[in-house]
């Protein structure tokens, strides 16, 4: 998973490729950065955190698809980099000798490696295992830094190659294809996409003999075949979802890795508390969809959603959080603690605190027939697989929010033109003031208020027209387009918490500041049942913004030490 995103690259393969620091930079400029050359003092600083290893010519010191052991810091000998992907093509990435290390992003998490590494010669290198590397970078400041952006840019490296990640074939406009791509670029994982119609396709579609329901096709790196997966089945087949142990007893499980989520594990896994956060599609949340959020404090010049989330998950990574994606929640068994959380793939998470921090689902206007459009001309988020899609063309979004707002923006790069649907007479109420400035701005933005969706019309490659339920003053009905945006609101995402005793709002919201009783607490973030708390949008009265979710998450870890204290005591007195 990519870690960190920073500055954004448009148009690699569909997907935002981000490099460090400077706003106008691409990675051919940072190849210093990317591999830098250790000093033998910089090396005897590293030392400590592993071991020396030795490997024979012509040996595999790490391979495609298979764990990778951690951080390889070159001593002696030469090392050959390069890709081979699932149908055994071979590219040479690079060499490297010693005062080189080699390793990317995942590897702080001993996650599969994306590409080869041959010794040519004989080699003695240092070997640092990810929960070293982990300790390194915590521990060595300035010489951690510079590792940890050579890790990044590496990964960046590789998604724009598509190096070490599956092959997808299919329908450009297959549903399925846009849903797992979608899934691989917002967990930074490199991919690429082969059309069905090209001759390379129709080849390997030939050699695995795969029919009409088998698309899409997917070839892992270690050579097997996916057909029609789904997401979890892909991520199975990347190593993406982690060994979950059944009898290990979490001090924090957090549900959903958002800005509040991903602000928990950080602070609450820097604190030396042991923390896992579940997700069920990728890091960032609703926050992760949107292309670029401009009034967020210290980032002048505006940031993704994806990006801001990928710092939070490569820091929540750093100080030793483990982190299991997609991974979907079932229920919340807190009858007695330590708590349980079931789990739809089966299996579940002990913790001693539970912090919801599940957001909220958009939702879904009451259309008939809406769901057969899905991810076949509607969608519900705004990213790079959904803009490459419309690229040129006329699309309709509805929505009058900041997300709303930030889409249309977004769009507005791709699209010919943007048809804008809100049901009120404006903007004012509902969205901050530099987005409406900005749309006001935008040529090819065509603003309708006073106006909703009353049906959708389709042929058989889905949606082709967007009819309105009352016509605009110039007597328009309807827009031919074959791409809905859909920014209408989101309820929250509690359903799983409805066998627990943990007290919701009317409209599904998780209430924080009272006890069971009903009597006001000074644990404003605690919900009905000790040692459960609720931050950000899935909270009852929440500020709807990605500051204060984060701040939620940093105030939440505070509660649950106190809860840790006190818990220990009593325990401490029951065994005097």
């Amino acid at each position: 998973m990519l870690s960190i995103q920073e500055v954004p690259i448009q148009d690699v393969e569909g997907q935002q490729a981000v490099v460090a620091d400077a706003p106008f930079s691409s990675l051919s400029t940072r190849m210093h950065q990317m591999f830098p050359q250790l000093t033998c003092a910089e090396i005897d600083r590293l030392r400590r955190f592993g071991e020396i290893g030795h490997w024979k010519a012509g040996e595999l010191m790490f391979e495609t698809g298979h764990t990778g052991p951690g951080m390889f810091v070159l001593l002696e000998g030469r090392v050959k980099v390069y890709q081979r992907d699932g149908i055994g093509r071979e590219v040479v990435i690079g060499e490297h000798g010693p005062g080189h290390f080699l390793a990317e992003v995942g590897q702080l998490s001993g996650r599969p490696a994306l590409v080869n590494g041959l010794a040519l010669v004989c080699v003695e290198a240092l070997l640092i295992p990810p929960q070293g590397l982990r300790a390194l970078l915590v521990a060595e400041a300035e010489l951690g830094e510079r590792i940890m952006r050579a890790l990044i840019l590496r990964r960046v490296s590789l998604i724009e190659k598509g190096a070490g990640g599956p092959i997808l074939i299919g329908n450009s406009s297959d549903a399925r294809l846009v849903m797992l791509q979608g899934f691989l670029s917002r967990n930074g994982h490199p991919h690429s996409v082969i059309d069905e119609r090209d001759e390379d396709a129709l080849r390997l579609i030939e050699q695995f003999a795969a029919q009409r329901e088998d698309m899409p096709l997917v070839i892992c790196p270690d050579g097997s075949v996916l057909r029609h997966p789904s997401m979890p089945e892909l991520a199975t087949c990347l190593g993406l979802l982690p060994d979950l142990d059944d009898s290990h007893v979490y001090d924090v499980a957090i549900v959903g890795a958002g800005p509040a989520g991903l602000a928990t594990a950080v602070y609450a896994a820097s604190e030396g508390l042991s923390v896992i956060v579940l997700d069920s599609r990728a890091p960032g949340g609703q926050a992760g969809a949107s292309s670029r959020i401009e009034n967020y404090l210290g980032f002048p010049t505006g940031i993704s959603g994806q990006a801001l989330a990928g710092r939070a998950f490569v820091q929540a990574q750093k100080f030793g959080a483990h982190v299991a994606i997609p991974v979907h929640v079932k229920a919340l068994d807190c009858a007695k603690s330590p708590y349980r959380l079931e789990l739809k793939c089966g299996g579940h998470i002990t913790a001693r605190a539970i912090v919801i921090a599940s957001g909220a689902v958009y939702r879904r206007p009451a259309l008939e027939g809406l769901d057969r459009f899905d991810g076949r001309g509607v969608y519900y988020w705004a990213s790079p697989v959904e803009a490459k899609l419309c690229k040129r063309q006329e699309i309709v979004l509805v929505g009058g929010g900041n997300s709303a707002g930030q889409a249309i923006v977004y769009l507005a790069t791709h699209a010919a033109k943007v048809h804008v649907l809100i049901r009120r007479s404006g903007f004012e109420a509902t969205m901050s003031r530099y987005l409406i400035d900005r749309i006001r701005s935008l040529p090819n933005v065509f603003v309708h208020p006073n106006s909703e969706i009353g049906r959708l019309e389709a042929d058989e490659s889905g949606l082709v027209s967007v009819g309105l339920k009352k016509p605009l003053p110039d007597g328009v009905d309807h827009f031919d387009t074959r791409h809905l945006f859909l920014f209408t609101g989101a309820d929250p995402n509690t359903d799983w918490l409805r066998t627990c005793g943990v007290q919701l709002d009317a409209k599904g919201f998780v209430l924080t500041g009272t006890s069971a009783d009903g009597a006001a607490t000074t644990c404003d973030l605690g919900t009905t049942v000790e040692g459960v708390y609720a931050i950000g949008d899935a909270r009852a009265g929440s500020t709807k913004r990605v500051a204060a979710a984060v701040g939620e998450g940093a105030a939440v870890v505070a509660q649950i030490h106190q809860l840790l204290a006190v818990s220990a005591a009593e325990a401490l007195a029951l065994g005097a």
